[in-house]
């Protein structure tokens, strides 16, 4: 026991005498961490995936003031927002920018009578019945649960848990029973 008493202090004292190196080398290897890190995360990490067509939510949502049912139809009636069908887009983009790269693009996919392949950003658990129309007639923006979409180009996504639901739920005062409110 003593043996190693001795050694700790040996180590102990040797730490003391080169703690300026050993900053020295734990602060770079704290830089090199974070260059690393930020340098090989994947850009949706921090702003969403990319889409097969660049859509900002913050030009739409934001600048022109686009309510997000006139693109999501089906959120005041239905359990699922719905995706815009490409016609919709084309309502305006028929007339606004008519020649740009993106806007020919959802042209071709209009004329193959192929539907925009977007790529989903906000993830529910399966056996989770989340129900927007109730949400919606509730009075709950949007906002409540997407944040402002309306400053963001691309969105991040979210993983919705059951955690955020109930403290939701509870600070409204409203509907905690599991089976009447979400897993029906």
């Amino acid at each position: 026991m003593e043996a190693l008493r001795a050694a700790m202090a040996d180590a102990w004292r040797w730490v003391r005498a080169n703690r300026v190196p050993l900053a020295v080398l734990g602060g770079s290897l704290a830089l090199v961490a974070v260059f690393l890190l930020l340098f090989y995360a994947p850009p949706a990490a921090w702003i969403g995936r990319p889409q097969p067509i660049p859509f900002s939510h913050r030009l739409h949502a934001g600048v022109k003031a686009i309510a997000c049912q006139y693109c999501h139809p089906y959120v005041e009636s239905s359990n699922h927002p719905g995706l815009p069908p490409v016609a919709k887009c084309l309502h305006c983009h028929n007339y606004i920018i008519t020649n740009h790269w993106w806007i020919r693009e959802e042209h071709r996919y209009f004329n193959t009578g192929t539907p925009t392949p977007w790529k989903k950003v906000n993830y529910l658990a399966e056996h989770v019945l989340f129900n927007h129309q109730r949400h919606i007639r509730f009075g709950l923006e949007c906002q409540n649960c997407h944040e402002r979409i309306e400053t963001m180009d691309r969105l991040k996504g979210k993983h919705f848990y059951m955690g955020f639901c109930i403290d939701c739920h509870t600070q409204k005062k409203v509907n905690l029973s599991c089976w009447l409110a979400c897993h029906s």
